[in-house]
């Protein structure tokens, strides 16, 4: 399997979908001066580091990640990641589907409802392990050892940190009116208002609601709307969307907004992630472990 070269001095990634494991998303990648933007999933996030160092800033801190450490994020939990050492990181990363750690959960724990992660980075060797062998089956096309492989990796991390997570109900005035806008951008992505305009579209002020969508989201709206886009956009590059049609219907500018900001989010430009999600990319150098 190929891997695309990234910018940077030595950088590489490689993110792609596994045609008999569709609820799960890999990347396996190297990045020095590469960062990710506050950003969040709609499903959950296994790492593990093999070399260096990855800052993981999240609302309670920051993980200083290194080899033998699992991070472990729940869903739309906002977070970034940047080089925690002059060399940068080489890690493995698992995206599975919300239901897939549901279904592992119903199965061999008590925890019902939206399963999550009480910790974030811990050291576990073992289940570090068990998420590069993940990769490495499925890069071998070994359904069977890559599905089995990652349902032990999910149930012993459930089993030590797993927990339910809380429901936020919206109570406030504010989370109201932060819950408003974001179905107002949803349904606007490529004309959405002015802070100002939104604001005043729901009966607030500009501050107050800047306020409430950071506290209900984790970072403002125009960066929600961000990566809302590039959710958006990912979406219809697996329907097989050529790339310049996919930056105006998602409501970039044009195709290099589509480019810069989907690579700072997802880690691979898109042209390359879609041929990665396709199958049709065969060459590339070696990335090593």
């Amino acid at each position: 399997m190929g891997v695309i070269p990234e910018p940077g001095a030595g950088e590489w990634a490689r993110h792609w979908q596994y045609a008999e494991l569709p609820d799960l998303d890999l990347l396996r990648a190297r990045y020095v001066r590469h960062a990710f933007p506050r950003h969040s999933h709609e499903g959950y996030v296994f790492g593990t580091i093999t070399q260096g160092v990855e800052d993981v800033g999240l609302p309670g801190g920051t993980v200083h990640a290194g080899p033998g450490v699992v991070v472990m994020i729940n869903p739309e939990v906002p977070h970034t990641a940047r080089a925690g050492v002059p060399e940068g990181w080489v890690y493995a990363t698992l995206y599975p589907s919300a239901q897939v750690i549901n279904d592992i959960a119903a199965e061999t724990t008590s925890l019902r409802g939206t399963v999550g992660f009480t910790e974030t980075g811990v050291v576990d060797p073992y289940a570090a392990r068990l998420i590069g062998e993940v990769h490495r089956a499925a890069e071998e096309g070994n359904a069977l050892a890559a599905d089995t492989v990652l349902r032990v990796m999910v149930a012993r991390l459930l089993g030590r940190h797993g927990g339910v997570l809380p429901t936020r109900a919206p109570r406030s005035a504010g989370a109201l009116h932060a819950m408003r806008a974001r179905a107002v951008l949803e349904d606007r992505m490529t004309r959405p208002p002015t802070l100002d305009a939104l604001a005043a579209e729901l009966g607030t002020g500009p501050f107050a609601l800047l306020r409430a969508f950071k506290k209900q989201y984790g970072m403002p709206p125009h960066a929600w709307l961000t990566d809302a886009r590039v959710r958006a956009a990912r979406r219809l590059l697996d329907a097989g969307r050529p790339p310049a049609e996919v930056a105006a219907e998602v409501g970039f500018t044009d195709q290099p907004h589509l480019n810069r900001h989907f690579t700072r989010i997802v880690g691979v430009p898109p042209g390359a992630y879609q041929r990665e999600r396709a199958g049709t990319y065969k060459t590339g150098p070696d990335p090593g472990t």
